[in-house]
């Protein structure tokens, strides 16, 4: 019994599941009941009232879910509202063209009228969120199959989410929590009409390109602005050059008054994804077997890429952002992969399963209802691995070649006309305009390489089984030599040959569907998805979908056998309130970041001669002249600071807040040693980054001149 209380304790200590110093993603409903008292200890000066409340405006009342996939926040009276750069680069760049390149030069509304308007951009408030659990679970009994079981959960969801928002103009969404275990439903309020109003340059915007991402020190101006439009009863609508500026319920007071070490910090957005609770054999998995094979296959990648880049400026600016983003992944799982092994990670999930199987062999009726589950993990991960090997192959190395990704586009066109023998025009024109501008930025130079590389990888690592056989005849044809193999596959594709690929679509028929599905690359890429889809996709979606069943069992075990500790659930991209402090760290022997940077450092690094480091002439004559304005401290300008929040995808554009609810700075970025913060938290190395709030007011005022802009906000000195 000693032996046992001794491991939970150390497991308490170890492993994230409970609540740590900064660490969680929690529900703001529950703040009252989980966290105000300790947010309050750490500094917080006001009430979970002030931050979620169904009664009265409260934070949660400014925060939006942007476009599909960033959080926003308002911060006036007038609609204005600000997210990231990176979160508004879609809506900048189909704004953008030669005679207004809006990307490369910015964009400032200096009147309401000079706003622009984004049909299909939208913004949605949380009306509430209320605890469906007995409801969505109405009628479930333990002697259903899981397939009924999810028909009558779905059943229930769907009339929970009609009633909530019936007679209303509002949107309803019933989400499962700790796995299917609890479940809420979410009450928007979509608004329609959402219009650009600022953005700074991307040598702004984007400062540190693919150099500085996922590290610090970070110079990143990563904002833009948009405002908010309803009708004239302050009622969503779409969009009408009647429609007027949206009043808020609420929205975020700015501070300036500047973060210091040990400062409270709060962000409120809405996280994408997390896996807090997978077990050791999930952890393993990721950091033995998939993050190692997919870095290595995107090590060749991007050395091919790089090379020919330094050839040729047009090359390097065709494969900037492809380059860009084959290396935001990787560079993610090398930081994931060296964080969990840092943690110990493996380990400390085993010390926790021992414990549990303990606590459930202390019980008959533990043990019928939860004695199956580890033995099942192990099984069921160890008949995963090659599935996740065949996957990863396929994402990571078939995939990779782009004339085979680009054919796989015409699936659909191809299938469909030769099912219904006839001519869709418009998924005609959508082919032609795919084929421009995949060849506008395509040198098949660089995806032969990657073919060679790529194939050799995929062919040596998979089973003959899993290969298509045609990629066996191309080799063997070629004398068992892949730089053959890849001459004689791209002198017969049409997909690599812009001419002969837009004759054909351009005057597409019936002919020349078959035409293109006799192609070398379409029947390499058919053969492949149809073996996959068989053997492997069928397989790993079946087991993923038991382990989502012992998932809901084990995370109801390990609740129940830790009573007394508040559980966060996993990030879903629902409303999430995370909170910590201003501080830096230290990454490695003998260096330690602080957490702070200025403009100094912009100019710094604009005389590296670093592509990603080029910035407008006019902020480095601000700098040079010390034109800072009221916004100078020390005589610089603050650009970025690391906060130990808790944040992941989803989190971009997330207001960071100080101790009394007042915009301090705006999310975009973790450190590279804290990426493993999905799976496991580290207090002394998860840190996230926000450019400081009053660089963007720098940015606003001095560098763009819309300082009505600010006239419009609430700043706190």
């Amino acid at each position: 019994m000693k032996r046992f209380l001794i491991s939970i304790l150390l497991a308490i200590f170890f492993l994230p599941l409970v609540t740590k110093a900064d660490e969680g993603m929690w529900l703001p409903m529950l703040i009252e009941k989980y966290n105000i008292a300790d947010m309050q200890s750490k500094g917080f000066k006001l009430t979970a009232e002030d931050v979620y409340s169904i009664n009265q405006p409260s934070i949660k009342d400014a925060i939006v879910i942007f476009g599909g996939g960033c959080t926003g926040e308002v911060i006036s009276p007038e609609g204005l509202l600000i997210t990231n750069h990176h979160c508004g680069y879609g809506v900048i760049q189909r704004h953008s063209s030669v005679e207004h390149d809006y990307l490369t030069n910015g964009f400032w509304a200096m009147s309401r009228d000079e706003e622009l308007p984004n049909p299909g951009l939208s913004v949605r408030f949380l009306v509430r969120m209320d605890d469906v659990t007995d409801r969505v679970l109405q009628g479930i009994t333990p002697e259903m199959t899981e397939e009924e079981r999810e028909a009558k959960v779905k059943e229930n969801s769907d009339k929970v989410s009609d009633e909530v928002v019936e007679g209303t103009h509002y949107t309803a969404r019933v989400t499962p929590l700790y796995n299917g275990n609890q479940y809420f439903v979410y009450i928007y309020e979509e608004f329609l009409d959402v219009r650009l109003v600022g953005a700074p340059p991307s040598s702004i915007g984007k400062f540190g390109g693919d150099t500085d991402n996922w590290m610090w020190p970070r110079h990143t101006g990563d904002f833009s602005m948009f405002r908010i439009y309803a009708d004239k009863d302050n009622k969503p609508a779409k969009y009408s050059p009647d429609n007027v500026p949206y009043k808020p319920k609420k929205f975020l007071p700015i501070s300036v008054q500047g973060v210091n070490p040990g400062d409270f910090t709060m962000v409120y957005g809405y996280p994408g994804s997390t896996q807090q609770y997978v077990t050791s054999q999930a952890v393993s998995q990721v950091t033995n077997i998939s993050n190692p094979l997919k870095i290595s296959l995107r090590d060749v990648r991007l050395d091919i890429m790089g090379k020919y880049m330094q050839l040729n400026d047009t090359v390097r600016i065709q494969y900037a952002s492809k380059q860009a983003s084959v290396a935001n992944a990787w560079k993610k799982w090398i930081g994931e992969r060296n964080g969990l092994i840092r943690l110990n990670a493996v380990d400390k999930k085993e010390t926790l399963e021992a414990d549990f199987e303990t606590w459930v062999n202390q019980s008959p009726e533990r043990k019928a209802e939860f004695g199956h589950l580890l033995t099942r993990f192990d099984e069921l991960y160890s008949k995963r691995e090659p599935l996740l090997v065949a996957t990863d192959l396929s994402r990571e190395a078939f995939m990779a070649v782009e004339v085979l990704r680009f054919a796989s586009q015409f699936d659909r066109l191809i299938s469909n006309t030769l099912k219904d023998e006839k001519i869709d025009s418009s998924t005609v024109n959508r082919a032609i305009a795919n084929a421009r501008r995949f060849f506008k930025d395509y040198y098949k130079p660089i995806d032969s390489e990657i073919f060679v590389e790529m194939m050799q990888a995929y062919t040596q690592n998979l089973p003959d089984s899993l290969q298509p056989q045609l990629i066996g005849d191309i080799f063997t044809q070629s004398n068992s030599d892949w730089n053959a193999a890849a001459q004689k596959f791209f002198t017969q594709t049409v997909f690599a040959d812009s001419i002969k690929l837009m004759a054909i679509i351009n005057n597409f028929d019936i002919e020349a569907a078959k035409q293109l599905q006799d192609d070398i690359a379409f029947k390499l890429y058919s053969q492949h998805d149809s073996i996959f889809s068989a053997s492997v996709n069928k397989h790993y979606r079946n087991i993923s979908q038991e382990l989502d069943i012992l998932y809901r069992a084990y995370i109801k075990g390990l609740r129940a056998m830790l009573p007394n500790k508040s559980f966060y659930p996993d990030a879903n991209f629902t409303l999430r309130v995370a909170y910590g402090h201003i501080g830096g760290y230290e990454p490695s022997d003998a260096v330690e970041y602080t957490h702070l940077t200025t403009l100094d450092g912009i100019a710094e690094k604009s005389e590296m001669g670093v592509y990603d480091y080029v910035v407008p002439q006019r902020l480095l004559d601000l700098h040079a002249a010390k034109d800072f304005g009221r916004w100078e401290v020390n005589g610089t300008v603050p650009v970025a600071f690391l906060a130990s929040n808790h944040t992941s995808g989803g989190n971009s554009g997330s207001p960071i807040m100080d101790a009394n609810g007042n915009l301090i700075g705006v999310n975009f970025d973790r450190v590279w040693e804290g990426t493993m913060s999905d799976i496991m938290f580290d207090p002394q190395m998860c840190r996230n980054i926000s450019v400081d709030i009053r660089y963007v007011l720098f940015i606003i005022d001095k560098y763009a001149g819309a300082g009505h802009l600010i006239d419009e906000m609430t700043i706190v000195e």
